[in-house]
């Protein structure tokens, strides 16, 4: 038995020993590096960083690179088949002599120029003495050397299908083509500015992550506090109502108490050790759902450094109501949705505005048909300039013209009821904390006289003069008065957080360099 309290004692001793003392910012710190609605905001500010990057990149040129490749059944011929081309030879005097023919060749004269004479004769012939001899056009046989005119191929050269045919089966297109915008009609640049709007609403989002996270810390830290103050006021009640159970039960032991007394004290004892068992219970769930928020194993005890609610609390600083209402995330967010949408009626009216761009590159094909068609890859640059004009598309964008001029008329009338709302809210704290302040001070005065009051029923009832009833009275009294007081204590620090967060004054620096 004595081993077994001993093992019991060394493990409730452990974790005492190794607890930790957080303070409200601590807890704050511990949540803002934990929870994942902060990552979350954190990388939405990064993408919309890197969009507004992305859209800066429309003011400058557009380059990209394209390549295919077609493989085709059939060739592509330019002739259907064999023609014949005329021809003819300069003469020396400045005429056209006898035309070229496709078996023509140059003969040197004795000036030192060229005649041309066939190689071979391709006009109907016969044979007489065993040689051929051509015919002319009448039939009769003669000799082309006296007579070369009577030769039948008609001053022709011959252009062959075969030489213009052009190898297109197996095609290759290449090129690098660039495009800079130099008139979109203000598109490109309220884009830009669209980007930027929602690079804010994305760090006003995220800031409001921030505090309401902050607020839930708060709300858990103090609820912790609060409850950690009622078990002690609980167990103070235990050692309050013990010593009356204990002298009532002398006094009836001596005959000087009646039965009916000490059951009422034994009543109160029993609803004393029942307010303990509530406010732990209370107060290890608390813990728990801090631990939760803070990123701690649910079971681990902490211990709180602002336990202590007798400390004076600190007092809210009140801004004027316009810097209130500039510190607000939520009328950051709005005004640049009203920004957007008034950019957005500017980028409808680029609509109906005409749009020049530069455009360029260089492309090659194989085959290439700049000197010839030949199996080899040849380009060329080129630079123009594009222009659109819109001119009818029955009145589509005048329609979208008109609704993005709503929204922006509805964006401004959000952020003027979102302002008023704010302000009132502002008015609402302040006089809640004001009030606050106002019930703490008075409920430390009632326990004050409470436990006065609770003092003359204990002296007066040992005493003889004053009942157990009237003892009893006096102990509910006082434990209500505490129970107040703490509670007061309590609204003073959430009413204070909840004005903060209305003056939108709530994070600290730690919170500031966690944005």
């Amino acid at each position: 038995m004595r081993k077994l309290f001993l093992y019991i004692t060394l493990f409730m001793a452990v974790p005492m020993a190794a607890q930790t003392v957080y303070n409200v910012e601590d807890c704050r710190k511990m949540a803002l590096e934990h929870n994942a609605s902060i990552k979350i905001a954190k990388e939405n500010v990064k993408a919309a960083r890197s969009m507004k990057k992305a859209a800066f990149t429309h003011f400058l040129p557009d380059f990209s690179a394209t390549g295919a490749y077609m493989w085709n059944e059939k060739t592509m011929s330019l002739f259907p088949h064999d023609l014949m081309l005329p021809v003819g030879v300069k003469q020396p005097d400045g005429s056209l002599g006898t035309g070229i023919g496709a078996n023509s060749v140059p003969v040197p004269n004795d000036d030192g120029t060229f005649r041309f004479e066939d190689a071979a004769i391709n006009n109907n012939f016969t044979i007489i003495d065993g040689q051929p001899v051509p015919l002319n056009a009448d039939g009769q046989p003669f000799d082309p050397k006296t007579n070369p005119g009577d030769l039948q191929w008609k001053n022709h050269a011959i252009l062959p299908k075969k030489a213009f045919e052009m190898d297109a089966r197996n095609v290759f297109v290449g090129g690098i083509n660039f495009v800079q915008p130099i008139f979109m009609g203000g598109k490109i640049k309220q884009m830009y500015s669209i980007a930027g709007y929602g690079e804010k609403i994305a760090q006003a989002r995220s800031i409001d992550a921030m505090t309401d996270l902050i607020l839930e810390v708060d709300e858990a830290y103090w609820r912790v506090v609060s409850l950690e103050n009622k078990v002690k006021l609980a167990h103070e009640l235990k050692n309050v109502v013990s010593k009356l159970d204990t002298n009532i039960t002398a006094l009836f032991d001596e005959g000087m108490a009646t039965k009916a007394d000490v059951l009422k004290v034994k009543v109160k004892m029993n609803e004393a050790d029942l307010s303990i068992i509530k406010a732990e219970n209370g107060l290890s769930l608390s813990r728990m759902a801090l631990n939760q928020v803070c990123g701690l194993p649910l079971n681990e005890k902490i211990t709180l450094e602002d336990a202590d609610l007798d400390r004076n609390p600190d007092l809210v600083q009140v801004i004027p109501t316009e810097q209130a209402l500039n510190n607000r995330p939520e009328i950051e967010m709005l005004a640049q949705v009203a920004n957007i949408a008034q950019a957005k009626e500017k980028v409808m009216f680029a609509e109906l505005l005409p749009t020049v761009a530069l455009s360029g590159g260089y492309m090659a094909t194989n085959p290439s048909a700049f000197n010839g068609v030949t199996k080899r890859f040849e380009g060329m640059f080129n630079f123009g300039v594009v222009a659109k004009v819109p001119l009818f598309h029955f009145g589509e964008r005048i329609h979208t013209l008109n609704a993005s001029r709503a929204n922006k008329v509805i964006a401004a009338l959000e952020l003027e009821d979102a302002k008023e709302k704010i302000e009132l809210q502002i008015n609402q704290s302040l006089q809640q904390t004001n009030e606050s302040f106002k019930k703490q001070m008075q409920t430390q005065k009632s326990m004050e006289s409470a436990e006065e009051n609770l003092r003359y029923a204990n002296e007066g009832f040992t005493e003889g003069v004053i009942t157990t009833s009237d003892v009893l009275m006096a102990q509910t009294a006082w434990l209500v008065a505490k129970s107040e007081n703490i509670d007061a204590a309590i609204e003073v620090k959430l009413h204070s957080l909840y004005l903060q967060k209305s003056l939108g004054t709530l994070l600290s620096p730690i919170s500031q360099n966690n944005k």
